[in-house]
């Protein structure tokens, strides 16, 4: 079978693209190395999508997949690209559950939070060290934590961590946070959270479990530390585009598109966070999502 589309991730943009193809009545497959949904599954609270005052992640990712079910997509999970090859004018999406051939494909793999690069730290992943509050804030109930970083991620998620522990301190290596302003309200004004400001995490210390993290100022370089029985990192997102090695990327593996989210090669199109954007949002990834599938149909009739 060769089909219309195949897509590649199966968070917000996938998903949506996968709506937009099935009601353009194209042939389409959607493969997703993990579960459905994306990172919004381990997101627990969304109130700045559109249509929902709140929502958490979870809900939100099932609503996504029943109405793409709903327009008969068919989904594959647990199918994990390889890469792209091009064979005249379709394209062999080679996964290890056997190859797919499509004449187009839109990559929406999403990211992967980046390590933080202090000794210890991989030493410590699962014993302390973790990257999703949602998914490991449990076990920190009446805890002390660290967070690591000043953005979205790392302000939304010291809040929620504010439910289970005693006490939050955010490090961030800069003297004022990159967060969007009502995030930054709502952390300012919790009193389970502290701040350490221009300081970075040299190392994570504990025997068994996190016990400890050893920070640098990065102003005056005088070292300190604070114990801690958890350490929160996000300092950052590693694009999950490695399988993609025949289209243009920028200097962090991000891919390079157009406004129509075409990339560099005819009939793959990439949308949501694994492009190069300034901004990634539910809501930006549903709008790439969008476009990637009208211009996917546009090409399908140009051939």
């Amino acid at each position: 079978m060769v089909y219309d589309v195949v897509i590649i991730g199966g968070g917000p943009a996938g998903l949506t693209a996968g709506i937009y193809v099935k009601r353009a009545m194209l042939n389409a497959l959607l493969v997703e190395k993990i579960g459905v949904g994306g990172q919004i599954i381990i997101t627990d609270l969304v109130e700045n999508f559109p249509g929902f005052l709140e929502i958490s992640g979870g809900d939100l990712a099932m609503k996504f997949e029943e109405q793409a079910l709903k327009f008969g997509l068919e989904i594959k999970g647990l199918v994990e690209v390889s890469g792209i090859e091009e064979r005249g004018a379709t394209k062999i999406v080679k996964t290890h559950e056997g190859d797919f051939e499509t004449k187009t494909v839109i990559i929406a793999t999403g990211t992967t939070p980046k390590k933080l690069g202090a000794k210890g730290e991989l030493n410590l992943i699962g014993k302390g060290v973790s990257y999703c509050a949602t998914c490991d804030g449990f076990f920190f109930r009446d805890k002390v934590v660290v967070v690591v970083g000043g953005g979205d991620s790392a302000i939304t998620e010291a809040i929620y961590l504010t439910k289970m522990a005693k006490k939050v301190i955010i490090v961030h290596r800069r003297d004022k946070l990159r967060a969007e302003k009502i995030n930054q309200e709502h952390a300012f004004a919790n009193p389970k959270i502290s701040f350490v400001w221009d300081s970075v995490v040299e190392e994570i210390a504990g025997e068994k479990i996190v016990g400890k993290v050893i920070l640098r100022n990065v102003k005056t370089n005088a070292l300190s530390e604070i114990k801690t029985d958890g350490v929160f990192i996000y300092v950052g997102l590693i694009p999950n585009t490695a399988f993609a090695a025949n289209v243009k990327k920028d200097e962090r593996g991000f891919i390079v598109v157009n406004d129509k989210m075409e990339t560099s090669v005819k009939g793959i199109f990439a949308a949501g966070d694994c492009r190069v954007t300034p901004l990634r949002q539910i809501a930006t990834a549903v709008g790439d999502g969008a476009i990637a599938a009208v211009s996917a149909e546009r090409y399908i009739e140009g051939i």
